[in-house]
């Protein structure tokens, strides 16, 4: 639109100095025939007369020097509308840029991507920056328990390519004032007062993360990525960081007393159940030496007794062998290599006799019968 404008004053300015130069035209062209009248008069005298030749030329010369500074404005200014008219026509969109075109100051429902695009002479091309953007913000909100904090903050936005037209339909090309502003301040408000004052230090990074979350999905609603959101720095009052500062060097008191409590019941415990271990460990020692002392003569007597049973079953099993190999002639015979030739002397009391069966050698009977005097016979 601005460029139709343009070349409308253009073309004023053009037709005014062709007026112009008209004008100038028709005052040499009567300076002309006002010289020509003096030429012409008899009675004009030479001087006269020469200085209306002069006059002549000089206008002739005034004449076309304005048809040429004329025409050459003419010119100029009907290439410089042609040159508008054609660039006119197209466009040149940044890299990182969406283009919305507006006609007659309604907005287009399309946009358009980097590069070089056609349009018409009356429609305007509003640029709107696609790229990452980031924005510090530097706000105040109450804690639940009622403690002030100054929160310094920054989101990371790009706004979408496809409906960049509606945003700037609906809020225009300060839309991080009128939206993402008021947005951030509500919502970080709002977490804030979520959290006591001391757990909130602790709890940055997920307070962050909810923060982002509901910024996320209610500037999308506007076409708006909310890329990131970064809680920065927490910044208590002066009072309060030092309570908070006291409270944590108490704490750090009680749990230093509890820690070295706890070391010294640690270390009698451990004493304790050293010399538990030691005591276990002596009893198991001599539990062990007796097992194995009473084993190893339970084993003995076991050995010994079962010496003696093999002793006694090769001594009887020796017997039934030799009781099977006898003969009563054998017998007999050894009977007999074994005597000496001599009777055995029985003394025997008054009225006693002595008797030796011989049967069983000499297969004869033999017997003694002692004299009263008590000699053997």
């Amino acid at each position: 639109m601005g460029t139709l404008i343009l070349c409308a004053f253009l073309i004023v300015g053009c037709i005014v100095v062709k007026i112009i130069a008209d004008k100038l035209k028709k005052e040499n062209l009567e300076d002309i025939e006002k010289y020509q009248k003096v030429i012409a008069n008899p009675e004009a005298d030479k001087y006269e007369k020469r200085e209306a030749e002069k006059g002549i030329e000089s206008s002739k010369a005034a004449t076309t020097k304005v048809k040429t500074i004329s025409n050459c404005i003419v010119v100029a200014i009907a290439t410089a509308v042609v040159l508008l008219l054609v660039f006119s026509n197209v466009t040149m969109i940044p890299t990182g840029y969406t283009g919305i075109k507006v006609t007659f100051g309604q907005v287009d429902n399309n946009t358009l991507d980097a590069g070089l695009k056609p349009k018409l002479p009356w429609q305007d091309v509003v640029l709107m920056d696609n790229r990452e953007q980031k924005h510090p913000f530097t706000l105040e909100a109450f804690s639940s328990d009622i403690q002030q904090v100054d929160i310094r903050c920054s989101i990371n936005i790009n706004i979408d390519k496809t409906t960049a037209m509606n945003l700037y339909k609906d809020v225009g090309t300060s839309y991080v004032d009128i939206l993402v502003l008021p947005r951030v301040q509500e919502d970080v408000k709002v977490v804030i007062a979520s959290y006591n004052a001391e757990n909130l230090i602790s709890n940055r990074e997920r307070a962050s993360k909810q923060i982002f979350e509901k910024l996320k999905e209610e500037l999308s609603l506007k076409g708006i990525n909310v890329i990131s959101f970064a809680i920065e720095n927490i910044d208590f009052t002066d009072a309060f960081e030092g309570a908070v500062e006291a409270k944590q060097v108490a704490t750090q008191e009680k749990q230093r007393a509890q820690t070295e409590q706890e070391k010294a019941t640690m270390e009698e415990t451990q004493k304790a159940e050293r010399k538990r271990i030691t005591a276990e460990a002596e009893a198991d020692v001599k539990k062990t030496q007796a097992d194995a002392s009473a084993y190893a003569d339970k084993v003995k007597a076991d050995a010994d007794a079962y010496a003696v049973r093999v002793k006694a079953e090769a001594q009887a099993e020796a017997n039934r062998e030799i009781a099977a190999t006898l003969s009563e002639a054998l017998i007999k015979y050894n009977t007999i290599e074994q005597w000496n030739g001599k009777l055995p002397s029985v003394m025997s009391g008054e009225g006693m006799t002595s008797i030796i069966d011989l049967r069983s050698v000499m297969d004869t009977e033999v017997q003694l019968v002692g004299d009263d005097d008590g000699k053997d016979v």
